[in-house]
C-alpha cells in the first residue's frame, strides 16, 4: 500500500492576512487545489503589496502562526500589505519568480545554490541559529530501531521530503552516489512526504524506516513539541550548509529590496522582532555570504544527472 502523508493543517490565507487567532481560524488545506495567479501583464498594478511565499518545508499550525507574525512585522515596518502565496512543492514556489508572480520568498538552500541566475532572485537575509548561519541534514530512524548507520538502510523504506530539498533529498542522494548506488538500487521503497515534520512523523509512527530532514526543523520540534522527535534518533548529520535564505525577485524595486533587507537584519534589536525570532529559534538574520552556499552548490554539481 502506498504511504500517504497525514492530513496537514495550515492557517488559511484569510487568517494570515487579517491576523486572526484561535482554533477557529484553522482548517485543512488541500495543496493539490491551487489558486491560479493572473499573468503579470493582466494584473492591476498594486504598488503597496508585497507577495511573499513560504516553501512547504513545514506544516504545523504553530509554526505558521510565527510566520504570520514575522510577515505582519515586515508589513508594518515596510508600510506594505503582505500577500502570502503558498504552494505544495519547492518547484511550484520557484516557478513563480520567472513569471513575475512573487516578490519575496523563504526558499530552500538547494534551489538558491543551483538555480539563482535562472530563476532570477537574490538573497537578502540568512537566519543565524545557535550562533551559526548554517544547518545540516539529519538522518533519523525510530528510537527503538536497530539501524545505526546509513549502510544499514539497504533494503529499507526511506522517506524523502521534497524532490528539490537540500537536506531532505539532495544530501541522501549524494550519500548514495558516494556508495555507487541510487534510491532504486539501495532502498526497497521510497516516498515523498513534502514536509520535514511529515517525515519526522512517518519515522516516529514506524511508517518508514528512516528519513533525512532539516536539522533546524528537527531541533525546533524537539524544543517546542517533542512528542514525535522523542520517538526518533539521529544517526548521521551532514556537513554544514548555508541556511535557507529569504530571497527577493530581481524585479523588485531596489528601494523596496533594500528596505526589506534593513528590516530583517535589524529585527533582533527590536523587542517585538526579537520575540518573534525567539519563537522561531532564530538568533537573528544576517547578510548572506556566497561561501556559505558553496558546499551545497558543489554537492549538487557532483550528483549524477539522474539524481538532480
Amino acid at each position: 500500500m502506498r504511504f500517504r502523508p497525514p492530513l496537514v493543517y495550515l492557517i488559511s490565507a484569510l487568517a494570515i492576512l487579517t491576523g486572526c487567532g484561535g482554533d477557529a481560524d484553522y482548517k485543512p488545506v488541500d495543496f493539490t487545489k491551487t489558486v491560479p495567479i493572473a499573468h503579470p501583464d493582466s494584473r492591476p498594478v498594486q504598488e503597496n503589496i508585497l507577495r511573499v511565499a513560504v516553501a512547504a518545508m513545514i506544516s504545523p499550525k504553530e509554526t505558521f502562526i510565527h510566520y504570520r507574525e514575522l510577515l505582519d512585522y515586515l508589513g508594518r515596518k515596510s508600510g506594505h500589505s503582505i500577500q502570502l502565496i503558498q504552494r505544495r512543492t519547492y518547484d511550484e514556489v520557484n516557478a513563480l519568480f520567472p513569471k513575475g508572480d512573487i516578490d519575496l520568498a523563504f526558499i530552500c538552500t538547494g534551489p538558491f545554490a543551483a538555480s539563482r541566475e535562472k530563476l532570477g532572485f537574490q538573497a537578502l537575509a540568512t537566519p543565524q541559529v545557535r550562533g551559526q548561519p548554517y544547518y545540516q541534514s539529519y538522518l533519523i530512524v525510530h528510537k527503538d530501531s536497530p539501524l545505526q548507520k546509513f549502510d544499514d538502510l539497504r533494503g529499507r523504506v526511506f522517506a524523502f521530503t521534497d524532490p528539490d530539498s537540500n537536506t531532505g533529498a539532495m544530501v541522501p542522494r549524494f550519500w548514495l552516489a558516494q556508495l555507487g548506488e541510487t534510491p532504486e538500487s539501495f532502498f526497497s521503497k521510497t516516498i515523498f512526504t513534502y514536509s520535514h515534520d511529515n517525515s519526522i512523523l512517518a519515522v516516529a509512527k514506524g511508517l518508514v524506516d528512516a528519513a533525512a530532514v532539516d536539522g533546524h526543523q528537527w531541533e525546533y520540534f524537539e524544543h517546542f513539541s517533542p512528542a514525535y522527535t522523542s520517538k526518533t534518533r539521529v544517526i548521521r548529520k551532514s556537513q554544514p550548509f548555508g541556511s535557507p535564505p529569504l530571497v527577493a525577485s530581481d524585479r523588485l524595486k531596489y528601494d523596496v529590496r533594500s528596505k526589506t533587507q534593513e528590516i530583517m537584519l535589524s529585527m533582533h534589536t527590536d523587542p517585538e522582532g526579537k520575540r518573534i525570532l525567539e519563537n522561531l529559534l532564530i538568533d537573528r538574520f544576517v547578510a548572506p555570504r556566497e561561501e556559505w552556499y558553496e558546499p551545497a552548490r558543489a554537492m549538487i554539481a557532483g550528483l549524477p544527472a539522474s539524481a538532480k
